[in-house]
């Protein structure tokens, strides 16, 4: 039986969703103000595999992340770069998706906006006001967490404790409590406002994530997810919300959260100017070799970047490559069979056993791995140990091509939810608007206008694609993409 670790209990338990083979899996998603960096691939690629795996058990899971997309350093930033607001929201919104793409990260069922939830956002503030855990001061209204008794049950903070809790935008002189947090924040002239009950405003950081899984899960559900150091503040916030609306607690069945991704052992961060972007990483490096980076040490495990990790990781890959192409082309049967028939019928019946067993073993082993909280390093060590004795199998001249189809059958069904063993190139999908200026292009070409049909190739090279001329008509191509 599957088991995983809890953050909210602090050990592992058997994991039985709320409803019978139905899983409801939120996961906390980026603030669109820059480039995502391969710290943030570190988690969503954990993510990704860990709700994969539950949907080759066989449970029916919908995966809800949300997109932060009106934010105090959107805001700084869009100031910056002279932009508005929403505009640069959405172009790294699109770019983050992008990334998500390239990694094969396709599990999510739903992105959720915070822009699109403010009627929700708003209906929760509503109540927490009402239910008397919320007050209101001249720039905003907060939540007083002196009034929630649980507060601090997931990361083992007091609520003295949280005095030195630093969230974003929530220093204001008037709170009750330094540890308070804000719900929905007074808009500063000239920045992103809603209508609300109370003043023109936007919401708190917290405060979107709570409404959001309340409209697509209700009050309770099974997994929460995230990087460990959104367990306090963030996550201790949303338990606070949600069960000071509800009455009903836990609001999560399942607490997840993944290790970070450092460098020389500090923690990959913007503010601390040591990160590596997936889009810069994606140009020296294929998308499997980050899948596997992150996969092979455990979710909640540190992993610490280094280029002499990345080599290993490659030297893996080539490994995994080259017994895969071997077993791929494995000769006939009959040739096979000719070897173990001049050895005798001894050894024939010895080897098959041999085979069998290794293909049991390891998915024995393989599955022991998974099912104790996704242990990826130990699952990870059984596949090279099989592509160890496999190749010795072949290399004697024992193992049969309906053998070695079996071996590689089991390595497809893994790799369903690892990812970076049979790899295909994710479809990247082409919109309208970049249709529309190929046919223009055309158009122009047609007419031997070579000017403007150069003008319009320029134009879809800065949105991001190349066009290849060919006999059968132009090809498009990410020009990120080899």
């Amino acid at each position: 039986m599957l088991k995983i670790y809890n953050t909210s209990s602090r050990k592992k338990e058997n994991f039985k969703p709320r409803t019978k083979n139905k899983v409801n899996i939120f996961v906390c998603g980026p603030t669109v103000y820059d480039y995502p960096h391969i710290g943030h691939a570190r988690t969503y690629i954990a993510f990704d595999m860990i709700v994969k795996y539950l949907k080759q058990k066989g449970y029916n899971v919908f995966y809800l992340q949300n997109i932060t997309d009106v934010d105090n350093k959107i805001i700084i930033r869009a100031k910056e770069e002279r932009t508005f607001w929403k505009n640069l929201a959405r172009k790294f919104e699109r770019e983050y998706l992008k990334d998500m793409r390239k990694l094969n990260i396709n599990s999510v069922n739903k992105y959720a906006r915070a822009t699109a939830h403010i009627k929700e956002i708003i209906n929760q503030v509503k109540r927490l006001l009402k239910n008397g855990f919320a007050y209101r001061i001249k720039d905003g209204i907060y939540y007083d967490i002196s009034k929630f008794k649980d507060y601090g049950k997931l990361s083992g903070r007091t609520v003295l404790q949280a005095e030195d809790a630093v969230s974003r935008i929530d220093e204001a002189e008037e709170k009750r409590n330094k540890g308070d947090f804000c719900l929905w924040k007074k808009s500063k002239p000239g920045e992103p406002n809603w209508k609300s009950p109370w003043f023109s405003g936007r919401p708190g950081w917290h405060i979107e994530d709570t409404a959001i899984t309340e409209k697509y899960f209700g009050f309770q559900y099974d997994i929460h997810g995230g990087a460990r150091d959104l367990i306090f503040p963030h996550h201790e916030a949303e338990i606070a919300q949600m069960e000071a609306i509800s009455g009903k607690s836990p609001m999560v069945k399942y607490w997840l959260h993944s290790g970070f991704l450092t460098v020389k052992g500090e923690k990959m961060a913007k503010s601390l100017g040591n990160f590596i972007t997936i889009k810069d990483f994606l140009k020296e490096n294929s998308p499997r070799l980050l899948r596997l980076f992150v996969i092979k040490t455990h979710y909640r495990s540190p992993i610490d970047y280094s280029e002499k990790e990345i080599e290993q990781v490659k030297n893996q890959l080539e490994r995994i490559d080259e017994f895969v192409e071997k077993f791929t082309t494995y000769p006939p049967d009959f040739a096979c069979e000719r070897t173990r028939w001049r050895a005798g019928n001894l050894q024939l019946t010895t080897e098959k056993r041999t085979v069998k067993s290794l293909i049991l073993q390891t998915k024995k082993e393989f599955e022991k791995a998974m099912e104790d909280d996704f242990n990826t390093p130990k699952a990870i060590a059984s596949i090279f140990e099989l592509i160890s004795q496999g190749n010795s199998l072949m290399n004697k001249n024992v193992l049969s091509q309906t053998e070695a189809k079996n071996i590689l059958e089991f390595l497809k069904k893994i790799d369903r939810f690892f990812n970076f063993i049979f790899w295909k190139k994710p479809k990247e999908k082409i919109s309208e608007n970049i249709l529309k200026l190929v046919e223009e292009r055309e158009k122009y070409r047609k007419q031997k206008n070579w000017e403007k049909a150069d003008e319009v190739r320029k134009e879809i090279n800065k949105i991001g694609y190349k066009i290849e001329d060919t006999k059968k008509g132009p090809k498009i191509k990410p020009v990120s993409i080899d």
